[in-house]
């Protein structure tokens, strides 16, 4: 495949290096908003950029009927608009808030947990916690709140804040230390007993190699797909 990296930071880069790895071309390499030109007739685009510029160059490229596959966070209000855009140009849109096989592993085991603690509710608390390096823009993570919504999609909770549990609000507590990848913690909290679910991982090369993974798969599809549909979970 022609692929173009729209977004070209330490992510952008490790993408670059696995993309070459399994025989793709790297034709793009974007630290700038993309135009015709300089997405140079890729097949496929990956977008990890940042969330003040992610809708505009997801905009672009799907408007030009090239598929995107997007792993930037924060910028998710605006989510259904690029969805249909990618419906009224016949293309297709990826969105991950987190790529690792790993981590959407986590996201089924995850929605498991919460229906099996459902009739312990009043037992126990659940409480999230992440934890990203110094440089993440956006808190809590992208990661974190599609935790927050597997659990809200089989519990009491009708939404997600930050800081403490209360009530009906699902608590995520999101911690910015040194140069961490990114832990995510689960915990169900009683007065005798605590039940964790924690990911942790090592280094960003899992997240570059899913997203290439998903660009491979979505090349020649059209419609709003997720990293399930990539892996075979749904």
């Amino acid at each position: 495949m022609k692929i173009a990296l729209v977004g070209y930071g330490k992510m952008g880069q490790i993408i670059d290096e696995i993309a070459q790895q399994r025989g793709h071309e790297v034709v793009a390499r974007l630290k700038e908003t993309p135009t015709v030109e300089s997405l140079n007739n890729a097949d496929v685009v990956i977008e990890f950029s940042n969330p003040e510029a992610a809708f505009n160059n997801i905009k672009f490229c799907l408007e030009q009927q090239i598929p995107v596959v997007c792993g930037t966070t924060g910028w998710l209000d605006k989510k259904p608009e690029i969805e249909k855009i990618a419906i009224d140009n016949e293309t297709a849109f990826i969105y991950g808030s987190n790529f690792s096989l790993g981590v959407n592993l986590f996201f089924a085991m995850n929605e498991k947990l919460a229906q099996l603690m459902q009739p312990f509710k009043n037992e126990y608390n659940c409480q999230l916690e992440e934890i990203h390096h110094i440089h993440k823009k956006d808190a809590p993570s992208g990661t974190a709140i599609s935790i927050a919504e597997g659990i809200i999609k089989h519990s009491d909770f009708n939404s997600w804040k930050l800081e403490e549990t209360q009530g009906s609000e699902l608590g995520i507590f999101a911690i910015r230390e040194d140069e961490v990848p990114g832990t995510h913690s689960v915990f169900y909290r009683s007065n005798v007993d605590e039940i964790e679910l924690k990911h942790t991982a090592f280094n960003r090369k899992g997240f570059a190699l899913g997203a290439v993974i998903a660009s491979e798969w979505i090349v020649g599809k059209k419609g709003i797909f997720g990293m399930n549909d990539v892996l075979g979970l749904s």
